[in-house]
């Protein structure tokens, strides 16, 4: 029996696929990038298609033969969803599991217990980033929105003062921190220390998201005065159990494998011997693979039975997490197989050319790349993969610490200023009630001021590591 392997056909692409100029391969990436803008822009195709076109039409445009971009293509593609397609499932199943178990529930209703008056923004993000550490940013939106219109409508709230806080904190999330799908492509597209980039964007998030979130909400309130829509609040998934997880079993098991992750990059820091015993154990149990097959373990009897699941209940709730997860496997996929078309063209090492004739420092020229394809797309997955594909030629002679600040880099680019051409802009306008030019001054404001700041820090940070 006769095949090609996902590694025959990486070590096929390894070749470039084409001999063009700068100047035609400039044209090219333009073209390729162009072509998927217009795809999903405006004639609203699927992001994957859209990329998979983008692909060939970039190979087509360097003068490439179609037969090396396809490989090129395929090889890219199977290597990403190999790297973090199992991954983002386990991220999926834990996700819903916290959701259907009522422990999102269990942390919302405990914090805001003991949260009130001018605390109550800065639990709100608190709330936020604890939820959305698992959870894909528009799931964590759908778990939120009911408890911020309920909170604005008793508390006499501002919906903006409330609001923002939360969306800050899911953003920050989903833009800089591991196991999100972006920051996770773009680790491994750029080789980058999953442990150090975890702790960095830990780092990084935390004033970012401060900035953006209770400080900015201030502002954003006095922009934007509205009450809170009361067509518009769901029923809570824990309002039909009669049980659900207790608040330290839900924040341990969602924390669980951060914590492993970040033991790891410690391990990785003090020990510095591949063949000690500490470290090898520490690699394995801290692997990203691990560490998440170990929370959603852990979370079918902290989160699943403690709600009292049945074993056929719990069997559907892993079931139904991961039909949800295939667009985004889909887009993932694709973009990594766009981001290996760039690279085999030689776009990567055009870039690092270009940076050093101009000078651009490599984490600004990152976020500038991120930036344009973000407002260009609207997807801050797709500008962080296909940024992450033109920049990971800088990364080669970077060291641990810059190769992650790289990604945090690429990650606070994909989040700049989203507007009309963005899902997350129509879902934030709906659930909050605004117009389109309130969305504007409150969402996609807070959006910049993370992407501005987030850069901000990470660039600090390049001066003292």
């Amino acid at each position: 029996m006769t095949g090609l392997s996902v590694e025959t056909l990486a070590a096929d692409a390894a070749e470039p696929i084409t001999s063009a100029g700068n100047a035609q391969l400039g044209i090219a990436v333009l073209a390729g990038i162009a072509v998927i803008v217009l795809l999903i822009t405006v004639f609203k195709l699927h992001a994957f298609l859209a990329l998979t076109l983008g692909s060939l039409a970039l190979g087509a445009f360097a003068g490439a033969p179609l037969d090396k971009v396809i490989t090129s293509f395929t090889a890219g593609l199977g290597s990403t969803v190999a790297g973090v397609g199992v991954l983002i499932a386990l991220g999926a199943i834990l996700g819903k599991l916290l959701a259907d178990s009522g422990g999102a529930d269990q942390i919302v209703d405990t914090i805001l217990a003991r949260a009130s008056g001018r605390a109550m923004p800065w639990a709100m993000v608190l709330i936020a980033s604890v939820i959305g550490l698992p959870l894909f940013f528009e799931v964590g939106i759908v778990l939120l929105i009911p408890v911020v219109l309920l909170v604005a409508k008793r508390g006499n709230y501002s919906l903006m003062r409330i609001g923002v806080p939360a969306l800050a904190g899911l953003s920050v999330m989903h833009g800089l921190i591991p196991p999100h799908p972006g920051p996770l492509v773009a680790i491994d597209a750029i080789g980058a220390n999953l442990g150090v980039t975890l702790a960095l964007g830990v780092v990084v998030a935390i004033p970012t998201v401060i900035i953006a979130g209770p400080l900015f909400s201030r502002y954003a309130a006095r922009w934007v005065d509205i009450p809170a829509p009361d067509k518009m609040v769901p029923q809570r998934t824990s309002d039909e159990l009669e049980t659900r997880p207790s608040f330290a079993a839900t924040v341990s098991t969602v924390l669980l494998p951060v914590v492993l992750m970040l033991g790891k990059a410690l391990v990785d820091i003090v020990v510095d011997d591949p063949g000690n015993s500490v470290q090898r154990v520490a690699d394995v149990v801290g692997s990203p693979l691990i560490a998440l097959l170990a929370a959603v373990l852990v979370g079918i009897f902290t989160l699943g039975r403690a709600a009292g699941f049945t074993k056929d209940r719990i069997s559907s709730t892993v079931e139904k997490s991961l039909a949800p997860i295939a667009g985004v496997l889909m887009i993932v996929g694709a973009g990594g197989g766009f981001k290996q078309t760039l690279i085999d063209s030689g776009v990567g090492q055009m870039v690092l050319d270009l940076s050093k004739d101009w000078s651009i420092p490599a984490l600004l020229l990152a976020w500038l790349i991120a930036v344009v394809i973000r407002l260009a797309t609207g997807s801050a997955t797709v500008a962080t993969i296909s940024a992450a594909g033109l920049v990971a030629p800088l990364a080669a002679d970077m060291s641990t610490t810059h190769a992650a600040l790289l990604v945090l880099a690429i990650g606070a680019g994909s989040l700049f200023f989203s507007h009309v051409n963005d899902a997350g802009f129509w879902l934030v306008k709906e659930y909050f009630g605004m117009s389109v030019g309130q969305t504007l001054k409150t969402w996609s404001v807070m959006e910049t001021i993370i992407s501005v700041v987030g850069l901000g820090f990470v660039l600090l940070l390049s001066l003292v590591l």
